[in-house]
């Protein structure tokens, strides 16, 4: 006959006790508000960038005629307020649709619990850019390690850290050095970075650039305007070698971006403010062959044009 002491008791909780069966099953349900805009913040330094382009129009069209279908998700703050964890695009769209309130799901996180599903439910985006994908690696792989401080008291921070990496790597599908490959791209200055999002610079040059001190990386990003050119990997890594070297100057950053690269058997320079200021403000360097291109075209017509007018005289 088995004792008492391991017999296990199973009582009835105090809810249990006094509430409703029908009480119990709503608390189990999503707790879905419609909550004022006005009353919700972004998350603190969000790395999913929330653009009023082309899709951003369509989802506002969509919200106007059937509402938000699926609900944000925020959290309660101390003061009262909200914090929006998913759901950055549907709120902008509320906000361009005029419909003053979003439907949220509201949930019971800690800050490191919050940054981790911040960053998993922004990863279903179709397209995210580098810069996007470094930060928010950063920021999940610090929560991370802040929550294996708490359990994991038997690894040296080196050991969280790696498993972090290779936990982060198994969940993402992206291998854990290319994780810490993006990682890097957050200490590039933000004008490079915003090359590497517009395809103007390969990862692995980025990374290359990314150590080397962002006053130097301002040299660089001069020289790169300037030129109209960007570095190969291995002209990076030249650059980082003369930089930790103490030897990067301006002048031999312009000597090396002045270089010929193997897939770059001629090129036509455009140098000084003679040229840029010719050009739209806004206008990415990774444009700037097309709108010459397209200038030197209306030009060639203009040359036809008053060629066949002085013929006809």
């Amino acid at each position: 006959m088995p004792n008492a002491r391991d017999i296990e008791m199973k009582l009835p909780s105090l809810d249990d006790l006094f509430s409703s069966q029908e009480e119990r099953d709503d608390a189990k349900l999503k707790r879905i508000y419609e909550i004022p805009l006005d009353e919700i913040d972004p998350f603190p330094d969000h790395p999913f960038k929330v653009r009023d382009d082309e899709d951003m129009m369509n989802l506002v069209e969509s919200v106007r005629t059937n509402g938000v279908l699926t609900p944000a998700t925020v959290r309660k703050k101390e003061d009262g307020r909200y914090e929006l964890l998913s759901g950055h695009r549907r709120l902008r769209a509320c906000q361009l649709a005029g419909i003053p309130t979003l439907r949220c799901e509201v949930v019971d996180m800690t800050r490191d619990e919050a940054t981790i599903f911040m960053v998993e439910s922004n990863f279903q985006r179709t397209t995210i850019l580098p810069s996007e994908k470094a930060f928010a690696y950063r920021m999940r792989l610090e929560a991370m390690n802040r929550q294996g401080k708490r359990t994991d008291l038997t690894f040296s921070p080196l050991d969280k850290k790696l498993r972090s990496g290779m936990d982060l790597a198994n969940e993402v599908g992206d291998s854990q050095a290319q994780i810490y490959r993006y990682i890097r791209l957050t200490e590039l200055l933000p004008e490079i970075l915003d090359m590497v999002d517009e395809g103007q610079i390969a990862m692995r040059p980025a990374v290359e650039l990314s150590y080397i001190p962002k006053l130097q990386q301002g040299m660089i990003w001069e020289s790169m305007e300037l030129e109209g050119c960007t570095p190969s990997y291995a002209q990076a890594i030249r650059l980082r070698r003369l930089s930790a070297e103490h030897k990067l100057t301006p002048e031999a950053v312009e000597a090396i971006m002045m270089e010929q690269k193997p897939n770059q058997k001629e090129r036509i320079i455009l140098r000084g403010e003679r040229f840029n200021r010719l050009f739209p403000p806004d206008l990415p360097m990774s444009k700037r062959e097309d709108y010459v291109a397209a200038a030197m075209e209306h030009y060639a017509r203009f040359r036809e044009r008053q060629r066949t007018r002085d013929d006809a005289r």
